[in-house]
């Protein structure tokens, strides 16, 4: 298995025989912990030629769903849809609703009759929309109480969800009769919640954090980043619209306990990271509506934070976290995130 080199830096990278590696960026400093010396962290992938790849991904039985009006109207009243999607993007259901009888009771039929002609019957049920959470919170849990291995979980980590809005908003509702885009109804919750970060649990305080990049193409298809090598992390599929040599951005987060921590992190629904420079903060956001604060940013840091911001950005918010131990130079992570951050639809 050829090592390729999470890139230590915020912009530049360089083609070595090894791999993918750059200068080493300054570490940044969690606020809970003291200054430690860094070491060039590794994220171990198959390079070509190795077997695995990623090809399509089969039918999760992890789903996200949304309820929500949408910018056309039937009859003078906007349409209600419900979409469900799995986690791979592979499988998509949608159910239109009639609006005067958009409520618990329905939502809930819909989504059991949407299970009952499903290939793949779902283990997670996602959903990120904050103004439907009294109703999708009694229907989903009305759907569960007969499935016991069923798990509901309001959550920003709805990536594939996020996809197939944009896809609809773009290509389908325009071209449907009543389109109506001053109506709003699409606008979806800004992914990034605006809270103010937390205190960080102390099971996922790392040791030290940097800022570092990959090339794009390690996460594509073909590329060397698979499900079978990001530990207890996940992927997300990625839209063929970006140049394939182009740096991800992302942040490594190193700790001599990698594996308790990037557990820790699996089970808190990450859905992305922030780099504030103007508030100087590094902010991992998690879960429907919380965020918490991972390291203080000084001047310097502060553009290194700028440059993350601007990578992502011109991406579309694609971006990664990366949990690995020190010592493990040539050892798989023990855990990878390929994320992205949603403003607005």
């Amino acid at each position: 298995m050829k090592l390729y080199q999470v890139a230590l830096a915020a912009v530049c990278c360089a083609r070595l025989a090894e791999g993918w590696v750059s200068s080493v960026a300054r570490p940044l400093r969690s606020p809970h912990a003291p200054r430690e010396s860094f070491r060039r962290a590794r994220v171990a992938v198959r390079a070509e030629g190795d077997e695995a790849s990623h090809g399509e991904r089969p039918i999760s039985s992890e789903w996200e769903l949304d309820c929500f009006s949408r910018p056309v109207l039937v009859k003078g009243k906007k349409l209600w849809e419900l979409l469900i999607t799995d986690a791979s993007g592979q499988w998509r259901d949608v159910v239109a609703l009639p609006a005067t009888g958009v409520n618990s009771v329905a939502v809930r039929k819909a989504i059991e009759d949407v299970i009952a002609r499903a290939p793949v019957k779902p283990t997670v049920i996602r959903f990120f929309r904050r103004q439907m959470l009294n109703m999708l919170t009694i229907a989903l849990n009305g759907v569960a109480a007969n499935r016991p291995t069923l798990r509901v979980t309001p959550s920003r980590a709805t990536h594939a969800l996020y996809d197939w809005i944009e896809e609809r908003e773009a290509d389908v509702y325009p071209g449907m009769e009543g389109y109506s885009p001053g109506a709003g109804a699409a606008t979806r919750d800004r992914m990034t919640a605006p809270v103010t970060a937390s205190r960080l649990p102390e099971g996922l305080r790392g040791e030290q954090y940097a800022f570092v990049t990959l090339p794009l193409s390690e996460v594509l298809s073909g590329g060397g980043i698979t499900e079978e090598n990001v530990g207890v992390g996940k992927l997300i599929n990625v839209k063929p619209a970006y140049e394939v040599d182009a740096l991800l951005p992302g942040i490594a987060i190193l700790t001599r306990r990698s594996d308790a921590l990037a557990m820790s992190l699996a089970s808190t629904e990450l859905a992305g990271v922030r780099a504030d420079a103007a508030q100087r903060q590094l902010v991992l956001d998690v879960a429907l509506d919380e965020s918490f604060l991972v390291a203080k940013l000084d001047d310097d840091q502060r553009v290194e934070a700028a440059a993350f911001e601007k990578a992502k950005q011109g991406l579309g918010g694609l971006h990664f976290v990366v949990v690995q131990s020190p010592e493990d130079d040539g050892v798989e992570p023990a855990g990878f995130w390929l994320l992205r951050e949603t403003q607005n639809a």
